[in-house]
């Protein structure tokens, strides 16, 4: 399914903020929500690397801000 290059897909994202892809014909799953363009595989790749620059789970970073 995510290796077709040919299909259009969103760019999801779950409550720790971690990025991916899902076919831009299905509803993400649950715990997950479109929070980017639809696009090619290539397209919505390309969004994930620049606002995701930082990989840890928010609830790492939050606890790492906290001390």
């Amino acid at each position: 399914m995510f290796d077709d290059d040919s299909r259009d897909y969103h760019v999801v994202r779950n409550d720790e903020d971690q990025y991916s892809l899902w076919p831009a014909d299905s509803e993400p799953p649950l715990g997950w929500s479109i929070a980017g363009p639809a696009g090619s595989k290539a397209e919505c790749l390309a969004h994930i690397s620049r606002v995701w620059t930082d990989m840890r789970p928010k609830s790492l970073r939050e606890f790492m801000d906290s001390i």
